[in-house]
């Protein structure tokens, strides 16, 4: 395993500058807010921030206060953050970020995970931390060899916490984080002592007396589930089956990734004016220019095409998943468009250990959230063997 340290040259910070200055904005029809997509307005404002007065240099050396390295797994160079706990029973925690998110999306989760007594916190709730780019994301990537789909992340990810010396240890994240912490639970049964999720995806299985038993509010979240798919879920087409194709303006302009991201953050917190609302400006473009950066817009989409079959069963009526042998815990954050309902969850996975819910927080709930989702991985810990 070789350390590693971020230090982007200031040639590329430049050439950011000058592609966004020479953007050729769009003209588009007026008043339609973001029904239509991110507002032109909106963006430009943001994207001038970004050439002006957004410090890279600044999230650099936040991101750098942490000890990095990275390691070849199966042909991918792998980065990971890798923050050991002062205290002695610390338990290893494995946090996956998803798309369009990355290592960001757990920084301010890092201090009060690591070091509860700092934080008004317990001891006894410290983890040791082990936060992955996903390859093909950031400083994983890119990837230029196919094969990657959610299956072998797991794998690697049980091959990262072998190599680290982790034989026993818990897993969680959100969006991929989520479906790869399940997974893991599948193929490294043995060494993950729980899994917890963020984002769990349930559907209907056809049956009418099952819909017929279905509460009011839970009756809301499949038809909300049902919006998603049929308004949201371009992005999820597109990148499954012509990553190549969007990845040309992607890569080529940092407006358009921009936009491609910031999409997500204002449509996955349920945010009224702006994703800004739940994420603050400088963490989102922290998070955006990591893509850009390092040129993995292209290939971190290659992810949903590799598991387009995966993600096509997991929204067909019916299909149940593989079972997870391992104790599931559950925060459902209210704002995500995305929301589980129970007794499905319970129908494909059996009985969950740990289930919580939150009005406040979205799709992100480790950067919109931090405490509740703090809060939630300590208590769900807590109730595993071997704390």
């Amino acid at each position: 395993m070789d350390p590693f340290r971020i230090d982007i040259p200031e040639s590329q910070l430049d050439d950011l500058r000058r592609r966004i200055a020479s953007t050729r904005w769009p003209v588009t029809v007026s008043g339609p807010g973001w029904e239509r997509g991110v507002p032109v307005g909106y963006l430009r404002e943001l994207a001038d921030y970004w050439q002006s007065d957004y410090d890279w240099r600044a999230a650099e050396r936040e991101l750098n206060r942490y000890p990095q390295f990275t390691t070849e797994i199966d042909g991918a160079n792998v980065h990971f953050l890798h923050i050991r706990s002062a205290e002695s029973g610390a338990r290893p925690l494995l946090l996956t970020h998803g798309w369009p998110g990355s290592i960001v999306e757990f920084l301010d989760v890092i201090g009060p995970l690591t070091d509860p007594r700092a934080h008004g916190g317990d001891p006894g709730d410290a983890f040791h931390l082990v936060i992955p780019s996903l390859p093909g994301h950031g400083f994983s990537g890119p990837i230029t060899e196919p094969g990657w789909d959610v299956r072998r992340v797991a794998r690697a990810w049980a091959e990262l916490m072998h190599r680290l010396d982790y034989d026993s240890y818990v897993t969680a994240g959100g969006d991929w984080g989520s479906i790869i912490s399940l997974e893991l639970g599948r193929v490294a049964s043995r060494h993950v002592s729980g899994a917890h999720v963020t984002m769990l995806l349930t559907t209907p299985s056809g049956d009418p007396e099952e819909m017929a038993g279905l509460s009011d509010s839970d009756s809301a979240r499949l038809a909300e589930l049902g919006r998603f798919d049929a308004e949201m879920s371009a992005y999820m087409r597109v990148q499954s089956t012509r990553p190549l194709t969007i990845g040309y303006g992607l890569n080529d302009s940092p407006a358009g990734q921009l936009a491609w991201i910031v999409e997500k953050f204002y449509e996955w917190n349920k945010a009224v004016k702006s994703p800004e609302e739940e994420v603050g400006r400088d963490r989102l473009l922290t998070n955006a220019s990591i893509y850009w950066l390092t040129g993995t817009a292209t290939s971190s989409a290659q992810l949903y095409c590799e598991s387009a079959a995966y993600l096509g069963a997991l929204f067909t009526p019916g299909v149940s998943p593989e079972p997870v042998e391992v104790p599931l815990g559950v925060a459902v954050f209210g704002q995500d468009p995305a929301l589980p309902i129970r007794s499905f969850a319970e129908r494909d996975f059996g009985p969950i250990e740990h289930w919580t819910e939150y009005e406040r927080g979205g799709h992100f709930a480790a950067m919109e959230q931090p405490e509740h989702f703090v809060t939630d991985l300590r208590t769900f810990a807590r109730s595993l063997p071997g704390r």
